[in-house]
């Protein structure tokens, strides 16, 4: 036994998270992870999220406040079910999860209430003009995220 009470050789299993949005960069990350780390994610907890953004506020009615569209929460489901496929095609087990919020935010509360080992997310390629307004989703989470990130970049 080694001084954790483990037996040598005996590995603790990762909690490996990939961001999924509707956007083809966070699938391409998703293929990039499963072709290049396949062999850790074979041995890892692989959970799939993806944020619900809450509907925009200035067509919301008071009753539905704080809840997606039923289009955008079809959306969400039809891409962690492409994902959930894609994973069993290459013989991964993944389990998948949502929740409601601003995305940047979301992923990196999930992070931490999983106590996710490693986040996998994509990049969208946005401008610097347009990330300085608007900011990054990767960006935002390689620096608040509390586990090393992976941002693939889908080159053109």
């Amino acid at each position: 036994m080694e001084g954790g009470g483990r037996n040598i050789g005996e590995e603790k299993k990762k909690n490996v998270m990939v961001a999924i949005d509707e956007n083809e960069c966070s699938f391409y990350a998703l293929k990039w992870a499963l072709e290049n780390l396949y062999e850790s994610l074979q041995n890892s907890e692989v959970v799939l999220f993806a944020a619900q953004p809450i509907s925009d506020y200035g067509y919301i009615y008071a009753s539905s406040f704080g809840v997606a569209s039923p289009q955008l929460m079809a959306s969400v489901q039809q891409n962690l079910k492409k994902a959930k496929d894609f994973c069993t095609q290459h013989e991964i087990v993944a389990e998948t999860m949502t929740q409601m919020g601003d995305p940047k935010d979301t992923i990196c509360e999930v992070v931490e209430k999983l106590h996710a080992d490693f986040l996998v997310l994509g990049s969208n390629n946005k401008g610097t003009l347009h990330r300085a307004f608007l900011g990054s989703v990767s960006n935002y989470c390689v620096h608040n995220a509390k586990c090393p990130v992976l941002v693939v970049r889908k080159m053109p």
